[in-house]
């Protein structure tokens, strides 16, 4: 019964979405329109004020660039601060941690005018680039590696293997779940963000799929069987995503560093 009610939104969307606009704000309700008007997709496809499949390679770009980004520093971060000792390395956690407690407005506007000096407003540069680090990610992988048995790691140095070698060798290969799960949390933050784009992608050929929901909702003659159509073709990379990965996710939860 739960589940069925998750799943209201989602009907809503197709319902909407593959229905006429007067079927829409009529004052009877219909489970089905009578017609399915599948020629919607195509006029969501072909708009010239909205580009919603160039939003839609962006979105990805982005999506993809930062995800990759935040898994090679943040668990490489992690991974020196769980396990590199040296003499300021606890400063050097708490300082990670106290970025954390800054609120993301307070930080807003100096990265908006870092980004608009270096000349990457309606660039992906300036969407992509800021979010490549997250200090969230690099408290859980360090974490997660104190727990990871440093016999497997000790192993693999007396085998000969550098520092490096152990983490990509030994250390990686036994913590696929736990990457899965930090890679399904970034993407699924990096596709929903709205803000930043809506302010660094000025121009519609830089926008992300949110920014383009937003230019359907917002027009002056605001089409709403697109909307809820182009809404629920958003969805569909997220909830693919997740389908894809949700076993790596399970055995990131039940899983310590060794597989089964």
């Amino acid at each position: 019964m739960a589940a069925a009610l998750f799943l209201v939104p989602f009907y809503l969307l197709l319902r909407n979405g593959l229905a006429s606009r007067a079927e829409i704000t009529a004052p009877g309700w219909t489970f089905f329109p009578s017609t399915l008007h599948w020629e919607n997709l195509s006029e969501l496809f072909s708009l010239t004020d909205v580009p919603f499949a160039r939003s839609l390679l962006n979105s990805l770009v982005v999506a993809v660039l930062q995800t990759l980004g935040v898994l090679l520093l943040s668990s490489l971060a992690g991974y020196g601060l769980a396990r590199i000792r040296y003499r300021h390395s606890r400063i050097v956690f708490y300082a990670v941690l106290a970025t954390l407690m800054i609120p993301t407005s307070v930080t807003f506007v100096p990265s908006f005018v870092v980004v608009s000096t270096l000349g990457w407003l309606s660039d992906l540069r300036g969407l992509v680039v800021p979010g490549l680090f997250s200090a969230f990610s690099v408290f859980l992988f360090r974490q997660y590696f104190l727990d990871f048995p440093k016999e497997l790691e000790d192993a693999g140095r007396v085998d000969g293997l550098s520092r490096w070698g152990v983490f990509w060798r030994i250390v990686f290969p036994n913590s696929k779940g736990f990457f899965a799960a930090i890679a399904v949390i970034t993407a699924i933050g990096s596709w929903n963000a709205f803000l930043w784009p809506l302010v660094i992608a000025q121009s519609p050929d830089s926008w992300t799929v949110q920014v383009a929901l937003s230019g359907l909702l917002t027009a002056q003659n605001p089409q709403l069987n697109l909307l809820f159509l182009a809404a629920a073709v958003s969805i569909l990379p997220i909830v693919l995503l997740f389908a894809f990965l949700q076993r790596y996710l399970v055995r990131g939860v039940t899983e310590s560093g060794l597989r089964g």
